[in-house]
């Protein structure tokens, strides 16, 4: 930067608002630099109190000169610096660490004067600094775990007899977070009056501003409510002895923590029986689940070699639904919450065939009632095509899927449970008669056609079966959900010209 060190060795103090005046820390900077003050020249200091030198020195202002730092622009200079820096800065404030101002000044000078540096991420005071900045988030994260309201009724509040419900929490963090902290609980409880109180700085929001006011004690924070007995409730019945790592646990929960916790005085008799409960969980019967529809009596079940043999003797659609239902020839049948079998007229002069059901047509037993078939009714209607003048199906009848959490997440059926369920629907093609058939993605047009067919190369084509009937290749409505938001529209007018093939089998109009 060309900066000269100053000629003067005077010793300089300089002088900020508070613990955590960033501003002031940027413009006091942009003066001592402008003005060569080394490093190992300035004390700082935070309000009224004095900090330790960061070299070692105890601070003496009676032979010191004072710089106060002044509005931006006057004395000072433009520091260029990596933005890693500033951001680090951010951080490295809050930090309760006396010698942080000494050492980001420190870091700054030295970056002014060394290029190279800001490319050396094993720098010993960018290392400090560094671990200072953690140390600020993760204390910024437990103050986000560990704060715990209590509820204060109307009119014991004093100062507002007449508002909402006031809550109040007791926190001990470990720096001087609570300002940079404020904005995440003013986002999460919006609607909620409340006060977080802790030993240095006090905030309060009241509905519309915050408001930050000196530290309280201990005794000032309220008594356990009746909603921390629930909470502790429902504690002691989520802890899970099984899964109890007691090390993981401390450091995730330090027990700096606990003495503020309410949940913490559960732990210990908790843990102590965690042995004790997981044995007995081993020893205990397993947990029957809760099926949405009865289990089958096994000998109606319909096993695979009897499937072709139960399907010839149907005459409707009606029996061959019924029939559907008892079907165990893959193991699909076993979980899902029924069949699910097509849908339309005897009349029907196009069928479409679909892969399998999903969550929602598990769930209503009809086909296509989904996100996808939502899509699938969307194109019908802009064709002009009436959904209760077609035959609607899939190449399987259960819903395949995978457990994730609550949600059910479909999965591809195999080509040997897409096997079992051809029966099932060479079955309704000879109920329906249709004259042309739509098969609607890979695994329609593989039962259709009794081997693999290339759906990207072959979509928009006729192709013919080994009875003579007509198959349109065409993709599978859940594909169209799954294309980029960009190319959504393009994909779907091109959907619709695939589908347009099957105009001259056009079934009939709506309304």
């Amino acid at each position: 930067m060309g900066t000269e060190p100053s000629r003067s060795d005077e010793p300089r103090v300089v002088r900020l608002a508070s613990a955590t005046d960033l501003d002031g820390f940027r413009r006091a900077c942009r003066q001592l630099i402008a003005r060569g003050v080394l490093p190992e020249q300035v004390t700082w200091e935070t309000g009224l109190a004095a900090e330790p030198d960061l070299f070692g020195s105890e601070p003496s202002h009676l032979d010191r000169a004072v710089v106060e730092p002044v509005p931006d622009g006057e004395g000072q200079c433009t520091l260029r610096v990596p933005e890693a820096f500033a951001t680090l800065c951010a951080s490295v404030v809050l930090h309760r660490d006396s010698t942080r101002f000494g050492l980001l000044y420190r870091l700054l000078w030295r970056l002014q004067h060394d290029s190279g540096l800001r490319h050396d991420p094993l720098d010993p005071d960018r290392l400090a600094l560094t671990r200072m900045a953690h140390s600020v988030h993760r204390d910024q994260h437990k103050m986000k775990a560990f704060v715990r309201f209590t509820r204060i009724e109307p009119g014991v509040d004093v100062e507002c007899p007449q508002a909402e419900p006031l809550h109040v929490a007791w926190f001990e963090p470990e720096h001087h977070i609570v300002e940079a902290i404020a904005p995440f609980f003013v986002r999460r409880f919006t609607q909620m009056r409340w006060a977080i109180l802790t030993p240095e700085r006090c905030v309060r929001w009241n509905g519309s501003q915050l408001e930050f006011n000196p530290g309280a004690g201990r005794n000032d924070a309220p008594p356990a409510d009746a909603g921390e007995k629930l909470w502790l409730t429902y504690y002691r019945n989520i802890f899970n002895p099984a899964r109890l790592k007691l090390r993981m646990m401390q450091k995730e929960m330090p027990k700096r923590y606990w003495k503020n916790l309410p949940e913490a005085a559960l732990i210990g008799p908790l843990s102590a029986q965690a042995q004790q409960r997981t044995a007995a969980m081993i020893d205990g019967a397993p947990t029957v689940s809760t099926r949405r529809r009865p289990l089958v009596a096994a000998p109606v079940i319909v096993r695979a070699a009897a499937v072709a043999v139960a399907a010839e003797g149907l005459h409707g659609l009606a029996e061959l639904r019924e029939a559907t239902e008892r079907c165990r020839a893959c193991p699909i049948g076993q979980h899902a919450t029924q069949a699910v079998s097509g849908e339309g007229p005897l009349s029907a002069r196009v069928m479409f065939v679909g892969e399998q059901p999903g969550d929602q047509e598990d769930l209503h037993g009809r086909p296509f009632v989904g996100p996808s078939g939502q899509l699938f009714d969307r194109a019908l209607a802009d064709l002009g095509w009436a959904r209760g003048a077609v035959y609607v199906t899939n190449a399987v009848k259960h819903f395949k899927y995978e457990l994730r959490g609550k949600r059910r997440i479909h999965k591809t059926p195999s080509q040997q449970e897409a096997a079992a369920c051809l029966d099932w629907l060479e079955r309704e093609i000879d109920l329906v008669q249709p004259a042309a058939l739509v098969a609607l993605g890979a695994t329609a047009a593989r039962s259709l056609m009794g081997a693999p067919v290339a759906v990207m190369k072959d979509r928009g084509r006729w192709l013919i079966r080994n009875d003579g009937r007509r198959v349109l290749i065409t993709l599978h409505p859940s594909a169209l959900l799954r294309a980029e938001p960009a190319e959504r529209d393009a994909a779907y007018e091109a959907w619709l010209d695939d589908l347009r093939e099957a105009a001259s089998f056009a079934p009939g109009r709506t309304a």
